[in-house]
């Protein structure tokens, strides 16, 4: 096949078409990241009554059926949009299963009684060697305390460093899916982990390192 019918946009144009080989490879491409994104937003007892797996492939489902209206719009870069469909999906799994009370899928909103696994898996993310900011420490040294940090930041910082370390989102697409600039969201970046650093060297115990 020419290389050609592999780039993004052509690969994207066939899916939208029906083509069932692009739509797999589609799915392949965004498939990990997605699930990630959902593993850590879905609250442990929904959990234990749907898999995760299933809120991804009912997200692509939709999407391919949204793609042609999509692809004559594009208002959003593709995983940004993908992702905000599984999003979707998500917060009425927990409205419905969970009686969450009633929120705006607008914007970027922490789901319901999702704070210990996202946090978790962040402290876990950021604990990893070589990591900033905790690149000087060991991991077992670090994980609790990054935890303990995490927890006294602002919820916006948490959420933006959870988008950019565990859902692994480049700087545009964070900005397509918080709906700012990627300049402020280079800042925000920045100023987040200049703010953790500075609650990890508060948390030092006295004659460490």
């Amino acid at each position: 096949m020419d290389a050609a019918e592999n780039d993004p946009d052509t690969l994207l144009r066939r899916a939208g078409q029906g083509d069932a080989q692009a739509q797999a490879e589609v799915y392949a491409a965004s498939q990990q990241r997605l699930r990630q994104m959902v593993l850590v937003r879905m609250d442990q007892r929904l959990r234990a009554r749907i898999d995760p797996s299933d809120v991804v492939q009912e997200a692509f489902m939709e999407a391919f059926q949204q793609l042609p209206e999509y692809l004559v719009e594009q208002p959003l870069p593709f995983y940004p949009w993908l992702r905000q469909i599984a999003w979707n999906r998500l917060v009425d799994l927990h409205r419905r299963h969970l009686m969450a009370r009633k929120r705006s899928v607008n914007r970027e909103e922490h789901l319901p009684e999702l704070a210990d696994a996202s946090v978790a898996a962040l402290a876990e993310r950021l604990a990893s060697p070589g990591t900033s900011p905790s690149g000087q420490m060991t991991r077992q040294e670090v994980r609790a305390r990054v935890r303990a940090a995490l927890l006294q930041l602002k919820e916006s910082d948490r959420e933006l460093l959870l988008l950019r370390y565990v859902e692994q989102l480049s700087t545009s697409e964070i900005s397509a899916v918080l709906g700012i600039r990627e300049g402020a969201v280079k800042v925000r970046h920045f100023r987040a982990l200049e703010r953790l650093r500075g609650l990890l060297d508060d948390l030092q115990p006295e004659g460490g390192s």
